[in-house]
């Protein structure tokens, strides 16, 4: 086991661990005054059982979406950490750390990767401080979905800058999805270190280190998720990758821009 899976695994302990009402409070409370959370969205610290239970924290009322079809909204509260159009098979982590979409999406999509080049692409860094649930940016048809394993590391700002393939070397789930017109989409949701899970709601087979390091792929029958409706969620900070293919949205946010989930992030663009 690589130490980031092990450090990783150890934390997610201690996360999911009920203490004592008192001392769950000193965790709990600690936790937002360090990372500065705001909780005005969200039940009492102190009501949270554990650490992880705080981290996946549920928003207490629905926020208002842009309803509009051709509006794509942002799947989480994140730091837009890069954006922009996949020059051949070749898209960014950040400025000046390009990778391969071959490589992010694996063997098991090299057909369909050949169909995201040129595309669009928009990177979503969940800090230790946000909301860590992630919707469906407009209505998708799920169709398959791959589990990669592999190594923990950070992926914050200062760690995309330092290390080459962040997101290729690091564990992902690999979503394969369609929108109203059939035009394609990947959402890749990239482990870090400290994620004690990846959780999705539409199937309770996936998450973090019940594969024992093997790749797991399934394949859905007529599974739409509607815009806005939860995916899933991370147990703490991490970062989402949203791809899609050529001509298909035209990107409203800017690198450096901190976004909302259900806040406008790009157009659709009209299929007829």
């Amino acid at each position: 086991m690589h130490w980031t899976a092990l450090f990783s695994h150890l934390f997610g302990i201690f996360a999911s661990k009920e203490f004592p009402p008192f001392i769950r409070k000193i965790i709990n409370n600690l936790y937002v005054k360090l990372m500065r959370v705001d909780m005005s969205e969200f039940n009492d610290p102190d009501s949270y059982p554990t650490l992880n239970a705080l981290f996946s924290r549920e928003l207490k009322y629905k926020r208002t979406i842009d309803t509009d079809d051709e509006i794509l909204i942002s799947p989480v509260d994140a730091l837009v950490t890069e954006c922009g159009t996949i020059k051949d098979n070749i898209l960014l982590q950040i400025k000046g750390m390009p990778y391969s979409v071959d490589d992010l999406l694996t063997d098991r999509y090299v057909s369909c990767a050949q169909k995201i080049y040129g595309g669009s692409f928009i990177n979503f860094y969940l800090s230790p401080k946000d909301y860590h649930r992630y919707h469906a940016p407009c209505k998708l048809r799920i169709v398959s979905l791959l589990y990669k394993p592999g190594k923990l590391y950070p992926v914050n700002i200062s760690s995309c800058r330092k290390r080459l393939n962040l997101f290729i070397q690091n564990e992902r789930v690999i979503i394969e999805c369609y929108d109203i017109a059939g035009r394609l989409f990947f959402i890749v949701l990239v482990g870090a270190l400290d994620v004690g899970k990846i959780i999705l709601s539409f199937d309770s087979r996936v998450h973090k280190n019940v594969n024992c390091g093997k790749p797991s792929y399934y394949k859905y029958e007529n599974l739409w998720l509607d815009k806005a409706e939860q995916i899933g969620m991370f147990m703490m900070g991490s970062t989402v990758v949203l791809i899609g293919q050529p001509d298909t949205f035209n990107i409203e946010v800017g690198q450096g821009e901190k976004i909302r989930f259900g806040e406008p992030v790009a157009r659709l663009i009209r299929s007829f």
